[in-house]
């Protein structure tokens, strides 16, 4: 994925004929979808068999964000299907499907020079770079931003070919009929789809395409509690029944299995390893030793696994992190680091200086803990490697998996496979690399599953940072000046580099040591109307590569704000919600969530030891509200209540937005309390899911989630929770006790 002579010609001169003819020159690309027997493709999206199954392709990895049923119910819709029919099936990688939103998005770590020329979602350079490059990347939830519109236009054309097939058997104009319910009506005359698919494909397509006039929208008033659900999630039946097939499902003739020992996370090598202690172990076959890693393969996980247990690993690391180092580059930092001004509102010189209020916030790193554990199986046969593998960059895995065989990406076929939880995870393909070698070494297929320690090991955690909130309020405690300090590393830069140039992860670090990184402050502008406004980065090297994560910088900026917010109230002694009412008279959007948060919480002002705390945040178009309800016992924090308000725009499916928000606020406590191991030698201490103090189905809180009706655009829902909760929980824990607790996860602090 690094970048080609081409993209940088297009960037530099994007003003010139050059870039413009490349741009406006007409592209057309392969067909994706092969139909089966008695199948009939409909472009990129849809096939239709003679049966009257919709297939619908979709080239977003599940990860339990619901992807699977939203773009199939958007084509439902669209279409006029009968919801029963839809099936779905992973799209394969192709320049049809590329993700343009988020190649725009992420322009700045693809083209790091000149990056505003691609920023714009519907511009033509990101959306050029984006085919080119077969960006089919999962990430930021763009699924409904970059596909609604695609998956809209492609069934309304099968529609009007159906009925154009329809009307020419009735010899009626295609004006009289209508398609509802997988159904093609006239009058009293019916056809299913199914019939009518050979001859809709014969035909050509309008253009434009006839869209219905309202897109897919449910309203949540139209769902009270027990109401049945209109699209119900496609994929449920199949994870109930355990017939849903994720990579370490995946079974080849003559198959091998494989387990792995990582080098701590650092420059590291193989110092050596006792290769005859598993020459006795039954179905034991050999080791492979990769530059810092050190596999086993056997017949079956647990052989392999037991044979590098008494092989004994052993690494030489030149460079690893310590958790104490990392505290102190995050102080060294802020105390003498240089800060880049990344916003300004208002008036610079207002904000120089030390404010009159100055309150220091800190974040640790934080782990994922997927569910899944990373697993991939690869075949190599006849010049040609099998990839089946769950990732959220498949362009990325497979080039990734050609240049550790020295051979062209072309030659990789890469399978699609769900993911059971991954939160950014599986944007690194490490793992698409091992098993490629792997299989080359053995000769025959191999699955590599990783260990819940190895997974652990071989993660980047989301980063860690240090904020100093620095205000002037006036007479009335409202800050007239707000200044947002932040340490972090350059963690989206860091990614970028690893991910679109290939660069190792200790070079990456060195690319992007003292730069500014935009998106490492992400969400830390507050939603609220101050005159004078800034957020300043100052890049922090600290020593351990990091990666993204579900909410990434809005997980530990909404913390700052929205602790400093509450901080600010009370020390005005103003009502927290009141107070940030206030300041709100801009966005009625916020406003209206936090109003039916607090009625939904039956909301007491915080006060008088209730053990309430109050937070909203903002990402992109999506707002949100949260009020908890927390205490401090014998057992440390006891989360009992969590009350959601969000306005998400128009609601695709209702059911999955619930879902999202819940899993988000969930998700977002084991941030909150855990999930932040201490780093030794580049090596975190936990090593199993207990080690990081998630909250077990027994911790979880009664939730309440609502949502405000809206006609806006749609926003993603799976990481405004994720976000909001840590600080809801940290001002209900001040409310409960008095003490303020300013450092993620929140229990680090003593009381």
């Amino acid at each position: 994925m690094a970048l080609s002579r081409r993209g940088v010609l297009v960037g530099a001169l994007a003003g010139g004929g050059l870039a413009v003819g490349y741009l406006l020159r007409p592209r057309r690309f392969p067909l994706p979808l092969e139909p089966g027997r008695d199948e009939y493709a409909f472009g990129a999206w849809i096939k239709i068999a003679a049966d009257g199954v919709v297939s619908v392709a979709v080239p977003q990895v599940e990860i339990g964000q619901g992807v699977t049923t939203l773009l199939p119910q958007i084509v439902a819709h669209e279409l006029g299907a009968d919801w029963r029919q839809v099936a779905v099936e992973p799209a394969p990688v192709s320049a049809l499907y590329a993700n343009a939103v988020l190649a725009a998005k992420w322009a700045p770590l693809w083209m790091p020079v000149m990056p505003g020329l691609a920023e714009a979602p519907d511009g033509m350079i990101a959306r050029r770079w984006a085919e080119d490059h077969r960006f089919n990347v999962t990430a930021d939830g763009t699924a409904l931003a970059a596909y609604e519109g695609p998956a809209r236009a492609a069934a309304a054309s099968a529609r009007a070919l159906l009925v154009q097939a329809a009307a020419a058997r009735w010899k009626v104009a295609p004006e009289e009929c209508e398609v509802l319910g997988g159904l093609v009506i006239h009058d009293e005359k019916r056809l299913n789809f199914g019939p009518l698919a050979a001859e809709a494909a014969a035909f050509s397509p309008p253009d434009p395409p006839p869209l219905r006039p309202e897109p897919m929208a449910e309203k949540p008033g139209e769902f009270p509690p027990g109401a049945p659900l209109r699209y119900p999630r496609l994929d449920l039946p199949s994870k109930a029944d355990g017939s849903w097939t994720f990579a370490g499902d995946v079974r080849l003739p003559d198959m091998l299995r494989a387990a792995i020992r990582h080098a701590p996370i650092g420059k590291a090598t193989v110092s050596g390893f006792d290769e005859n202690a598993a020459k006795g172990l039954r179905g034991f076959v050999r080791f492979v030793q990769g530059p810092d890693w050190v596999a086993a393969l056997a017949q079956d996980w647990w052989t392999a696994e037991t044979a590098l247990t008494r092989a004994a690993p052993g690494f030489r690391v030149a460079r690893g992190s310590d958790s104490g180092e990392i505290d102190g580059a995050l102080d060294e930092a802020m105390a003498h680091g240089t800060p880049t001004r990344i916003h300004l509102t208002g008036d610079a010189g207002a904000l120089e200086g030390a404010l009159p209020l100055q309150i220091r916030y800190e974040v640790a790193p934080a782990v994922h803990a997927t569910i899944e554990t990373a697993s991939a199986t690869a075949r190599l046969e006849n010049g040609r490697l099998e990839l089946w593998i769950g990732t959220q960059a498949p362009e990325v895995a497979r080039a990734s998996a050609a240049e550790a065989l020295g051979m062209r990406a072309a030659d990789v076929v890469l399978y699609p496979m769900p993911i059971g939880g991954s939160f950014d995870r599986r944007l690194e393909c490490a793992h698409a690399a091992q098993v490629a070698v792997l299989a080359k070494e053995a000769g025959r297929p191999v699955q590599l599953t990783y260990s819940r320690r190895q997974e652990h090991f071989a993660t980047f955690p989301r980063a860690p940072a240090v904020a100093v909130m620095a205000a002037r309020p006036d007479a009335e405690g409202r800050p007239t000046s707000w200044r947002a300090r932040i340490a972090a590393p350059a963690t989206a830069r860091e990614f970028g580099r690893r991910l679109f140039a290939g660069d190792a992860p200790f070079d990456a670090l060195d690319a992007v040591a003292g730069t500014a990184d935009p998106m490492a402050v992400e969400g830390a502008t507050p939603a609220y109307a101050v005159a004078n406004l800034a957020v300043d980065h100052i890049p922090a090297a600290i020593g351990l590569p990091t990666g993204r994560m579900r909410g990434n910088a809005h997980g530990y900026t909404a913390f700052f704000t929205e602790s400093f917010v509450d901080e600010l109230a009370h020390q005005a002694s103003r009502e927290p919600l009141s107070f940030r009412m206030a300041m709100l008279g801009h966005d009625p959007r916020l406003a209206e969530c936090l109003q039916r948060a607090a009625s939904l919480a039956q909301w007491g002002g915080g006060g008088d030891n209730s053990g309430q705390g109050i937070a909203c945040h903002v990402i992109g178009e999506g707002r949100i509200a949260v009020v908890a309800s927390a205490r401090r016992d014998e057992n440390g924090v006891r989360v009992d209540k969590l009350s959601a308000v969000a306005d998400i725009g128009r609601i695709v499916n209702f059911d999955i937005a619930r879902q999202q928000i819940e899993g988000g606020l969930v998700f977002g406590l084991g941030l909150a309390l855990g999930c932040s191991p201490n780093y030794a030698g580049g090596r975190p201490d936990g090593e199993r899911l207990p080690d990081l103090a998630l909250p077990t189905l027994a911790d979880c809180p009664e939730i309440e989630v609502d949502f405000i009706e809206s006609t806006a655009d749609p926003a993603d829902p799976g990481e405004l929770g994720t976000a909001v909760v840590a600080p809801a929980v940290a001002n209900a824990l001040y409310s409960a006790t008095g003490l303020r607790f300013r450092r993620l996860p929140l229990f680090a602090e003593d009381m």
